[in-house]
């Protein structure tokens, strides 16, 4: 099993969705989140700004803001992950800096509180 965690823009979040209900993934997390990438941000400017200079604030402006963004958290089947992981870059792919990025990380076990059932039946 694959914990598939993917940071989207906000407006992109109904096609998301979509996409993955299409797909047949119904059972997954979304998050109101805050972030940013790497940017082109000036890394003396910010300096500048963390010590109080307030011109250096003015020049950084809306660079080092933070952005809100969603979250979403599925654990699939290792056989789905390829699939889902290019279902999200195709509704989000835009070619402009912001689109996202996905994370895929092992998971060594689930379970069904419900009914105690472990691994992939919890999660099917």
């Amino acid at each position: 099993m694959k914990e598939i965690t993917a940071v989207v823009r906000m407006n992109m979040m109904n096609r998301t969705k979509k996409a993955l209900t299409e797909l047949g993934l119904d059972a997954f997390y979304a998050y109101e989140v805050q972030g940013r990438g790497k940017g082109f941000v000036n890394k003396k400017v910010l300096a500048g700004m963390e010590e109080g200079y307030e011109e250096a604030a003015a020049v950084l402006g809306e660079k080092g803001k933070l952005y809100p963004k969603r979250m979403l958290v599925a654990v699939v089947p290792d056989s789905e992950v390829d699939d889902i992981v290019q279902t999200i870059i195709a509704a989000n792919q835009t070619g402009k800096p912001g689109d996202g990025k996905i994370f895929v990380s092992p998971v060594d076990d689930a379970v069904r509180v419900r009914s105690g059932e472990c691994g992939e039946k919890s999660i099917a």
